[in-house]
């Protein structure tokens, strides 16, 4: 009974909460409005009146940026614990949905979302009408547990144990280029391929193949592989490529075969352990593992 009365007596503003949790760890009102999706002055009056209900002040403010006060870094241990409870009652809630109807949220990458997901999207309108799908296109990690989405391909195995990880295939990735960019290579000089960013890590995975690779060699720089396939067609030159999309242009040659794929990366299907519970997204899980295993 004193149980009861102890809890019924608590008035607390969760909303309040999260926006001083969120303004605490992105170190700005304008940052935490941006991921919170409000207005900074909506954000300032919760963190206000979050500090006039609890009787403390949060933060220095100096300038752009908040500094947390001693009371502030002390309650901000519970904050964070209070949003990881509140993300477990959410899960759980989520997966005790026993429906074939409702959102599902799906992450895939890029070359994925160009060529493989579509057609795998058209056959499950046609089975699942009554599910809606959002599709979240990144080639970055999607985190299930903060729900950014409930099913992930991805390109290596979680270790967080509460998520179920499914291994569809080995994909083996090779140097692609247009059939007339291909046709007039003479030496490794002239070679160009398609950079995914600053870093040398392709430089030194290809020098392990016995690629004598110079920075002179990645002169195009794009993390976005559609675009880099409209290059390789216009004969700019090479990509790396799954041989299992390769057939998306027939012009498409595979570059130096006799000497082996450039990488073998595994593909895993990934969700969070409790929405494996819920029935729409356990079919969703279990078709796209089914289209995929195939690859």
């Amino acid at each position: 009974m004193q149980k009861r009365m102890a809890r019924g007596s608590i008035n607390f503003d969760w909303n309040r909460t999260r926006a001083f949790l969120v303004t605490a760890e992105e170190g700005s009102l304008s940052a935490a409005a941006k991921v919170l999706g409000m207005t900074q002055p909506t954000l300032s009056r919760q963190v206000a009146a979050l500090e006039a209900e609890l009787g403390v002040t949060l933060f220095e403010r100096g300038g752009q940026k908040l500094v947390l006060t001693e009371s502030g870094l002390e309650l901000l241990q519970h904050a964070r614990t209070m949003a990881e409870s509140a993300e477990r009652f959410s899960l759980s809630a989520a997966g005790q949905s026993h429906k074939l109807e409702g959102l599902v949220t799906l992450s895939v990458g890029q070359l994925d979302a160009e060529y493989r997901i579509p057609e795998i999207i058209a056959q499950l309108r046609r089975e699942q009408p009554g599910i809606q799908l959002e599709i979240v296109v990144t080639n970055q990690t999607s985190n299930l547990t903060r729900r950014e989405a409930d099913i992930a391909i991805r390109n290596f195995r979680p270790t967080q144990p509460e998520l179920i990880a499914k291994k569809l295939c080995t994909e083996k990735i090779w140097l692609y280029g247009h059939k007339s960019y291909v046709d007039q290579l003479s030496d490794d000089k002239a070679i160009q391929i398609f950079a995914f960013d600053h870093s040398n890590a392709i430089t030194e995975l290809l020098s392990a193949k016995n690629w004598p690779l110079a920075k002179q060699n990645f002169q195009l720089i794009t993390a976005y592989q559609p675009m880099q396939v409209q290059l390789c067609r216009l004969g700019l030159g090479l990509m790396f490529f799954p041989e299992s999309l390769a057939g998306v242009d027939e012009e498409f040659v595979r570059v130096n075969p006799q000497d082996g794929p450039i990488m073998e990366v595994p593909l895993w299907l990934v969700c969070h352990q409790e929405l494996r519970t819920s029935l729409r997204v356990r079919k969703i899980f279990d078709f796209i593992a089914q289209a995929l295993s195939t690859v």
